[in-house]
């Protein structure tokens, strides 16, 4: 009897990602320069910044810079679990943000602390629907998120009537809830870059330490191999539609603490900018390849044009256009860049 492994006992969390070296072209030298892409970038951007405005580095603006994109880095570290799941993105992302905040506000009365854990329930739960009809169903992701974002939205507008509802800060629950977002923890850390940090932590040990992560990469890379070497690949790829749904229904609820109102128009937008940003740092559209910290570099880099855009003059409309040409961009180059490996990316 031949030791020839069968499908279920393949050490799942041996198999080893994707080597870069192989993929690109030119030797360690480049390959090293694509694995450091996005950072390499996020310095000449920091040079680019400071020439511009001598204010560039300095502390609270910086700061101002972070607090800007921290919701939107929370939102991209789930999205990285659907992008690399080879899903491209959550088109119901804005509903799912707008609905977790809403029923936080609505569950005010039962406390702080349980109205934070219906908001979260309420938008993974949405989460949960997306990854049973995409993983489970296979229906098509793009078309599927899309028209569950929007009955989530026609079903929110109808429900309160189109009218936004807003936490009774006579009430502690309430008062929590307004000032959660501004929130500091001793020494002066803000909560969000705080949960940010957690978030990216727990996202880069998920998905690289964890025998869910090694089913991940598997399947986002060669989803058939991974079928027919035992894994439940629908269960992986529902389960990336729920890790993203949790980081954007936090994000829906510090939104909601921002804005201090809960609206179905809560969390525009964010589909597409968190794809750009994760796209941007280096995780493909086509699956298995990219990570937790190169998403954040994604976000970074945004966060960082945003701020020379506007020190240069462009205003809000004018970046959003520069913003949809970056995303051009870095498909384009990620798909050259698979190409010449081998590995095309549509």
């Amino acid at each position: 009897m031949s030791d020839v492994p069968t499908p279920n006992s393949i050490d799942l969390a041996a198999v080893p990602a994707v080597s870069t070296s192989r993929m690109v072209k030119g030797g360690p030298i480049l390959s090293w320069i694509n694995k450091a892409g996005i950072f390499l970038l996020v310095a000449i951007l920091v040079v680019t910044g400071r020439i511009l405005s001598p204010d560039f580095l300095t502390p609270s603006n910086l700061m101002n810079m972070l607090l800007a994109v921290t919701l939107l880095g929370i939102v991209s570290v789930g999205v990285t679990f659907i992008t690399y799941s080879g899903n491209y993105v959550d088109l119901s992302i804005p509903s799912m943000m707008a609905l977790s905040g809403i029923v936080t506000i609505v569950a005010m009365p039962l406390g702080f602390i349980p109205a934070l854990v219906c908001g979260m329930l309420a938008g993974s739960a949405l989460g949960a629907i997306n990854g049973v009809a995409v993983g489970y169903v296979r229906l098509n992701p793009i078309i599927w998120t899309l028209a569950s974002g929007s009955i989530t939205d026609g079903l929110l507008r109808w429900g309160f009537g189109g009218n936004q509802i807003y936490p009774n800060e006579a009430t502690r629950a309430g008062s929590l809830m307004v000032g959660l977002y501004a929130a500091r923890l001793p020494g002066g850390l803000p909560v969000i870059v705080a949960i940010l940090i957690v978030l990216v932590g727990m996202g880069w040990l998920l998905m690289n330490r964890t025998s869910f992560g090694a089913k991940l990469r598997l399947t986002g890379s060669a989803y058939e191999t991974a079928r027919m070497s035992g894994i439940d690949v629908r269960r992986v790829v529902a389960l990336a539609f729920v890790t993203s749904a949790v980081a954007s229904s936090i994000g829906g609820i510090l939104l909601t603490s921002l804005n201090k109102v809960g609206a179905s128009y809560i969390g525009s937008g964010y589909d597409f900018s968190s794809i750009t940003a994760v796209v941007i740092g280096g995780v493909t559209l086509s699956g298995g390849r990219g990570s937790v910290p190169g998403a954040l570099g994604g976000v970074i880099v945004i966060g960082l044009l945003r701020n020379i855009m506007t020190l240069v003059g462009i205003g809000a409309f004018g970046q959003v256009i520069v913003q949809g040409f970056i995303f051009i961009a870095a498909v384009g180059i990620s798909s050259y860049s698979l190409r010449r490996s081998g590995r095309d990316d549509s």
